[in-house]
Order: structure tokens, then sequence, then C-alpha cells
């Protein structure tokens, strides 16, 4: 299988020789392992490194790999950071971290996942990790049934409201069993759509006047995170009320509610650096990216014909005119 590199901003990581196995690099070199390519979450990540004194091309390396929204690619990936003798790596998304996991036990990684990575079984304990893992859980995961919740206020018509999983993410089936008891609650059926393709989106939101669903809720994922633009306009030409992570709604979305992700990438960056100055990750507790908020975009509203409760506009941190 031919290897794709995805290489941010200039590519200044290709200028940097890695040498052979079991020699020391001139500079150390951290390898970035992705399920999708993103430049933004690259430029964060980079910017936790630049406040520990690590700035690519100076004095620190970055080699960058992504799925490209193939997750089966990511074992073969992260081998190959492996065989590279990486000084670190950084896998961002739950399928990477496990994909890291399988790959080493010796090389550092420092992971960003959206879960609970005890519970995902990367690691011991978040206060001592222990082994060669550590770095930031957010709470995504945890945030799901609340948006389950916020779409049932502002849709308390919809009985059925279907939730957009990625049957690859690890996370899916944790996900699913939360949401399940959430929508119980709720007294709405939950309707779990699964797409792991470009294609499987276009042909989910296709289905849905079909399925009668009434709402959607799109589960936390690379590659999601990855289709904004796809997903907000497919959510607009099938006027489908959808709720997302919080950066979708600043990409036309019409609620965003989750962490704010570019805190988690920087204190993942953050985290890198602290290995590379000497830190061992089975003396780095986990830290948490708790910073939750709500953005209601009001010109998606318009477009959809919904009037949000004064309920909803007062909790919002931030309404998009």
């Amino acid at each position: 299988m031919k290897r794709r590199t995805f290489i941010a901003g200039l590519g200044s990581a290709a200028a940097w020789p890695v040498v052979a196995q079991g020699q020391q690099a001139a500079v150390p070199v951290v390898g970035v392992l992705n399920a999708i390519s993103s430049v933004g979450r690259a430029r964060t990540f980079r910017q936790g490194l630049n406040e520990g004194g690590y700035v690519e091309g100076r004095n620190v390396a970055i080699e960058y790999r992504s799925a490209e929204g193939q997750y089966e690619r990511l074992p073969l990936l992260a081998a190959d950071l492996v065989r590279r003798w990486v000084t670190v790596i950084a896998a961002l998304g739950a399928p990477a971290a496990v994909a890291a996991k399988a790959a080493t036990t010796t090389i550092p990684i420092v992971f960003e996942v959206g879960a609970d990575p005890v519970e995902m079984g990367l690691l011991a304990s978040l206060s001592r990790p222990g082994g060669n893992m550590t770095g930031v859980a957010n709470s995504n995961l945890e945030v799901g049934p609340k948006k389950l919740q916020l779409l049932h206020e502002l849709v308390p018509t919809a009985t059925s409201i279907g939730v957009l999983v990625n049957p690859a993410n690890p996370n899916n089936e944790i996900r699913s069993k939360d949401m399940q008891a959430a929508a119980h609650i709720l007294g709405v059926e939950l309707d779990v759509l699964r797409a792991s393709t470009e294609r499987d989106i276009d042909e989910v939101f296709a289905n849905l006047v079909q399925a009668r669903v009434g709402a959607m809720v799109i589960n936390p994922d690379p590659l999601f995170t990855g289709r904004i633009e796809q997903l907000v306009a497919l959510a607009a030409r099938y006027a489908m009320p959808t709720i997302y992570n919080r950066e979708f709604a600043a990409a036309g979305g019409l609620i965003g509610y989750g962490v704010n992700l570019t805190d988690a990438y920087r204190l993942a960056g953050v985290y890198a650096g602290r290995v590379l100055a000497g830190a061992k990750p089975a003396d780095l507790p986990v830290q948490r990216s708790t910073r939750v908020e709500l953005v209601i975009n009001m010109k998606m509203a318009k477009i959809l014909g919904i009037t949000f409760p004064t309920s909803l506009l007062v909790r919002a941190d931030e309404v998009i005119q």
C-alpha cells in the first residue's frame, strides 16, 4: 500500500533528515498521527510545542502521518513512525491513539482523545498512567446525552432523532450506549446511522425522510470533523435541525456544543514538549480539557425556519448572527 504523507504548512518537516534505526537524531522528531489531515489541528499542536520552547524547523522536526479518513491504515502509519525511531508520537484522536498503543511499548506517546482513556484500555490510571502513554482527555464523550437534550428542547415534536456515528471509531459503542439511555429518558426513539466514508454520509442524509428522522446529532469523529462543509450543506439541503461539535457552528452549523478542541490540541502539544524535555509519560497525569461551550448560528436557523426558545439563547456562550 502506498503511504500518503500529510505535511502541514510549507512541509519543513521533510527537510529534516531522519537517521537510520538505532541512531540518535540530530534534533528530536515528533511523529504526529492523525485519522484525517487537518492544518488547523497541526497548527494548534505546534503552538503547544512552542510554549515549551520547541519550534518546528529550529530545534524539533515533525513527521506528519494521516490516514485520510481510512482508519484501517492507521496501524501501518503508526508502525512506520516506530520504524523511523521518532522521539515521541502524538496521536490525535481515539483511533490514532489505539493504533499507536498497539505499535509500540517503548516510544513515548502523547494522545488527545474524546473519551476516558482508562475505559478505552489505553492506560491504567489517569493520575498515574504508567507505561509509555499519557495525554489529554476531553469531555466530548460525556456531552453526547446533553446534545440530545438540547436538540429535543429545540425540536420537541421530533419523535425520532438520528445520531450519526462512524463504526470504525473505537468510542462508538460507548457513545451509542450513553445516547440510548438519554433517549429513553427523553421519550424519543434514537436511530443510529452509520457512515465511514464521504459517500456514506451522502447516503445517510438522502434516506432521512424515509427513516422519518426529525433531527440529527453528529457524534464526534475525526472523519466528520474533516467533512464539516459537507455535513453543514447536507443539513441545509434536507432542512434537518442538527447539532454538532462546537467548531461546526462557526462553519454554518445550526448548533455547536462540546469542548474547545483547539485547546485540547494545544495541551497535547504542551505535553509533547514536556516529554521532549525529559519527562516520562508514566509520571505525567492525564490532563482533562473540560471547557464546554454552546454556540448557536442564527443564520442557519433562518434558513431552516427555526425559532430558538429564549431558554436556549440565554445559555449560549456565543450567538452567531
